[in-house]
């Protein structure tokens, strides 16, 4: 199977990359670095010649700019060239929640075909920051009904997604969401109890057709962005 590297060296190291044409999941807490593993990824893509398109729900594209300049990452200059593709969904979300609100109905709760009916046609690649938004007032029922109709789609289209889901979401539907994706990772801050410092672990919990490890994989963000220690 053709892999496409994440961008994370420890992590290709040990998976040799994600699946080509697969969703993968990552779930974590607050200042895990979701988002910063979501650019990351999308600059790696971009740099093995990959189309990319990353969709975010919370933040606009400037936002998301000035965090990859923080670690000297240039992602302006890929979409100059068309290598990178920002969807911004934050105000479409909002408008849509004024419009529910003023009529009292969830008539677009769940619209995950909305994230697919964004992608260009020629998109290798796609970043979707965070999914978590899209969930509100969703059953577990619901939410596996569109979630499997989502990575079907990608699926169907040959792209490799790495779909990004908060951790007030994932308490509630992660263990759905584990059974759809090819993948899946979660980033986790703790208390390490030998030194009693905080630290970052990541948990590679699947990974099929990959031999991954059962122990978490301690890393953390610097200057050129998420490194296994």
């Amino acid at each position: 199977m053709k892999r496409v590297k994440s961008g994370i060296e420890g992590i290709d190291n040990i998976t040799g990359g994600f699946p080509q044409g697969r969703s993968m999941l990552v779930t974590g807490d607050a200042g895990s670095g979701k988002t910063i593993f979501g650019l990351q990824f999308a600059k790696s893509s971009c740099a093995q010649g990959f189309k990319t398109t990353y969709i975010t729900t919370e933040e606009d594209a400037k936002d998301l700019y000035t965090q990859g300049e923080s670690f000297n990452w240039d992602m302006k200059s890929q979409t100059e060239t068309g290598k990178l593709n920002f969807v911004e969904l934050a105000g479409v979300r909002a408008k849509v929640t004024e419009a529910e609100m003023s009529i009292d109905i969830g008539a677009m709760k769940g619209n995950f075909t909305k994230f697919v009916n964004e992608i260009p046609e020629d998109t290798n690649t796609v970043v979707i920051d965070n999914i978590g938004s899209y969930t509100a007032k969703l059953t577990p029922y619901e939410f596996r009904d569109r979630f499997d109709l989502l990575v079907y789609e990608l699926k169907k289209r040959d792209i490799t997604a790495l779909i990004i889901l908060d951790s007030a979401t994932s308490k509630e539907f992660n263990e759905i969401a584990l059974f759809s994706v090819y993948g899946a990772m979660r980033l986790m801050k703790r208390e390490n109890p030998y030194t009693g410092r905080r630290e970052r672990v990541m948990d590679i919990v699947k990974m099929r057709s990959t031999k991954t490890p059962t122990q978490f994989i301690s890393y953390e963000i610097n200057s050129d962005g998420i490194s296994m220690v």
